[in-house]
């Protein structure tokens, strides 16, 4: 770890480094799954398909950047590399052979559902280790995953 005047004891940042960089993983997959959706929906809704998983992934990299710089206010090191995202993501893996909205709608809506569940969790983590700001932060990343899963899964619902 770096050298850094920040307050909290060097355990409880180096636990939340470990959360932070998890979730980091998470986040780089689920950017790059927003991608696939992106670039390979078809059908009758693409372009509204095609925007909203440009969205998700637009907030996926304000996530990423987030975590990744908590991890280096905490005095860490930011493990953002495609590698270590593959090795440590917990998103299931993302069907590369779909096409159809609903396809894609049902695996990004796993995968946000998924994320959002990790972030969750890494709340009451970081509030029990005493670092109120971490938890902070994945408050608001809880916040924006949820909404997001709401506006795919939008898509799947109606009274019918």
């Amino acid at each position: 770890m770096h050298k850094t005047k920040n307050d909290l004891p060097k355990k409880t940042r180096e636990a939340c480094i470990e959360l932070l960089n998890a979730r980091l993983a998470d986040c780089i997959d689920l950017l790059h799954q927003g991608k696939q959706a992106h670039w390979n929906v078809k059908g009758p809704n693409f372009i509204a398909l095609h925007k909203l998983f440009d969205e998700v992934v637009t907030a996926a990299i304000e996530y990423m950047d987030t975590i990744a710089e908590r991890v280096v206010q905490l005095g860490g090191i930011a493990e953002g590399t495609i590698q270590k995202a593959a090795k440590h993501t917990t998103l299931p893996a993302y069907p590369l052979k779909i096409s159809s909205g609903a396809d894609h709608i049902e695996a990004l809506s796993t995968a946000l559902a998924e994320f959002g569940k990790n972030v969750r969790h890494d709340i009451d983590q970081a509030d029990k280790l005493g670092d109120k700001d971490t938890s902070d932060i994945f408050t608001e990343v809880s916040r924006g995953v949820d909404q997001y899963l709401w506006f795919v899964e939008a898509h799947q619902q109606s009274d019918n």
